[in-house]
């Protein structure tokens, strides 16, 4: 709610509005020209356009009777997708409002007719930043009608206006023919959007995948979260209406999300029966689900259920195959609702001859290149649900020069080193923990659950060389510490002839232990490792009541003195001091090999060559180059 607003095309409502006012005159929108240049680049409308502001009916208002979610009805354009994002926007108060900045200052005055200039603004959240549009009040018609969004009042024009402003921001109103929901959703709200694929995922044969999938849409509907959903359609489907009265290729807006008490009374509540419903819009107003539920509610529903199309979450999933889940992110420290923590970075994919400045490296696929894309470092202090969304910019404005497509792009997350802090250079033993889905989306989502640990997140595109600009944002419930990783290597300082600077570097992965001695009357232990090298320690994570402890550990160490060993210390955790448990001392090498071992722990101090119970699963490796790993 601090976030500032950037004018499009540096045009101020407030400027040109008193402008206007004082010349006596209507706005017209020298940046959005009522011309064929923006209505089409490709495709005319069906007939001669008229270009009309709204006293061509009478009594003109931005809103009759308030906004609905129901007010909508599509046009020409197939813009579904655009109409279904405006339904669920009328839905949210603290929502439209923001979109719609002022609106009783933008409302007609038929008391001031003298106050109106033609001149409306509108708010949306375009890669990161809130943006201010300007447009002028003329739409276009055909035979006097709008041939495009328009309300089912013939004076209410907030959704024709609304439209008019996205299709400045997208270029022309063709643009907007073909779309995503949720990508809209984004633009009305600063959301993130989750693709949910009933297909591909086990919601339609497992009932817990589909408990679950309920459970969160329930949880995001009730936090004020919006959420859309189609049937996939071949391009000869598309608005193909099915036998069962859903519409293939065409956007619905989920407009509820409620599991319902059957029956009355308390017969009915003490039997505790249930269904799980939703309750659905079609932007075109009409043709709705012919199935169960569709049209025999008991009175007690009434409330919930009298719109336009409704079915069981049973049927939703069957019948549907793609969902937007657009989350809204709680961020405020002043709220007494679930607060997420969030950080958001701003990076590019820029090529460059010298692979340690190339930053665009494609995929995993691309092994030799792949760790070339920007890398962004992240600590999680306890087990935490991450949240990672990867937006580029918007390229619906390039479709009239044959370059509207998005690129495709994804991310990796992997667990590293405790003690990392420069690029990753080489994947070793690092654990590629989550990957998302490439797809020529303009974002990307995925939800994980994660240790305590350190991690990289890699952004890329599906294939190398591919430049562009994208955001990361990262939510936890926990405070967040991440940054992208820029330098290669630890700097040559003017102190580091005296000082000494790094000869070789190493990295030490302890994968756990087995065997080990018991250390309380239960016949178990709490071991955690120490892993040392020169002046520094790397410390696991206790692990409890276990004798064949997994640590799933690493280090990494720039070494300035290359003849000292690392040393690899086992030890018990215990309330009044903690008992040392076994070591191994690695010479790490050059020499040495860099395959997996399993090494006998041993006693310190002058009883080194003792042996202790238990043994030590690790992997060791050793390089001269710095930037090798």
């Amino acid at each position: 709610m601090f976030s500032t607003v950037s004018a499009y095309k540096n045009q101020h409502y407030s400027e040109l509005k008193r402008e206007c006012l004082q010349q006596k005159k209507l706005f017209e929108d020298p940046e959005f020209l009522c011309s064929n240049r923006s209505l089409f680049y490709r495709t005319p409308p069906p007939g001669p356009v008229q270009w009309k502001r709204p006293g061509m009916c009478e009594a003109p208002r931005l809103f009759v009777e308030g906004i609905s979610a129901h007010d909508l009805n599509q046009g020409e354009v197939g813009n579904c997708w655009f109409v279904a994002a405006c339904s669920c926007l009328a839905l949210k108060p603290q929502l439209w409002q923001k979109v719609i900045p002022n609106w009783k200052e933008q409302e007609w005055d038929p008391d001031r007719p003298d106050r109106y200039t033609g001149i409306f603004h509108f708010q949306f959240w375009i890669f990161g930043e809130w943006t201010d549009v300007v447009v002028d009040d003329r739409l276009p018609t055909i035979n006097g009608k709008l041939i495009y969004c328009h309300s089912k009042s013939n004076n209410e024009f907030w959704s024709a206006l609304l439209e008019k402003a996205y299709a400045k921001l997208s270029g022309c109103y063709e643009s907007l023919n073909g779309g995503n929901t949720g990508d809209a959703v984004v633009d009305f709200s600063g959301a993130v959007n989750e693709p949910v694929s009933l297909e591909t995922g086990s919601f339609r044969t497992d009932s817990k995948t589909r408990e679950k999938l309920f459970s969160d849409l329930l949880n995001v509907n009730d936090q004020g979260g919006i959420i859309s959903c189609s049937i996939a359609a071949s391009p000869h489907e598309r608005e193909l209406r099915l036998a069962n009265g859903l519409v293939k290729g065409h956007a619905y807006s989920v407009t509820g999300v409620r599991r319902v008490r059957l029956g009355h009374g308390l017969l009915a509540y003490f039997k505790n029966d249930t269904v799980d419903l939703i309750r659905m819009r079609n932007p075109w107003g009409k043709h709705e689900w012919r199935g169960a539920w569709s049209d025999r509610w008991g009175n007690v529903l009434r409330t919930f259920l009298c719109v336009f199309c409704r079915m069981s979450f049973d049927d939703w999933c069957q019948n549907f195959t793609d969902v937007d889940v657009c989350r809204l992110m709680n961020t405020s420290v002043l709220s007494l609702q679930k607060r997420w923590r969030e950080v958001v970075h701003f990076g590019s994919w820029i090529k460059h001859s010298e692979p340690l400045r190339n930053r665009s490296g494609g995929c995993m696929n691309h092994r030799q290149t792949f760790l070339q894309n920007p890398q962004y470092i992240l600590d999680l202090q306890d087990e935490d649900e991450l949240l990672v969304s990867l937006q580029q910019r918007d390229m619906k404005i390039h479709r009239a020069h044959g370059q509207g497509e998005n690129l495709t792009i994804g991310f990796a997350i992997f667990k590293v080193e405790l003690n990392r802090k420069y690029r990753m250079h080489d994947i070793i033993t690092q654990q590629n923990v989550a990957t998302s889905s490439y797809i020529n989306a303009r974002s990307v989502f995925l939800r994980k659950l994660l240790p305590k640990g350190r991690y990289i997140i890699i952004p890329s595109t599906f294939t190398p060389g591919i430049l562009g600009d994208f955001m990361l944002r990262v939510y936890a419930n926990q405070d967040l510490i991440c940054r992208e990783l820029d330098v290669d290597k630890p700097s040559v300082r003017c102190w580091s002839s005296f000082m000494g600077y790094p000869q070789v570097v190493t990295q030490v992965y302890v994968h756990g232990a087995e065997g080990l001695e018991n250390q309380d009357s239960s016949g178990g232990a709490d071991p955690y490792v120490i892993i040392s090298c020169e002046k520094n320690s790397i410390q696991s994570e206790v692990q409890k009541d276990t004798r064949d402890p997994q640590f799933d550990i690493r280090a990494i160490f720039y070494r300035k003195k290359p003849n000292k060993p690392i040393t690899i210390q086992v030890w018990n955790s215990n309330v009044v001091k903690d008992q040392f448990m076994g070591q191994v001392v690695l010479p790490a090498v050059l020499k040495d090999s860099a395959d997996p071992q399993k090494l006998q722990l041993k006693k310190r101090g002058g009883q080194r060559d003792g042996e202790m119970p238990g043994k030590i699963s690790l992997q060791i490796v050793t390089v001269r180059e710095l930037t090798a790993m």
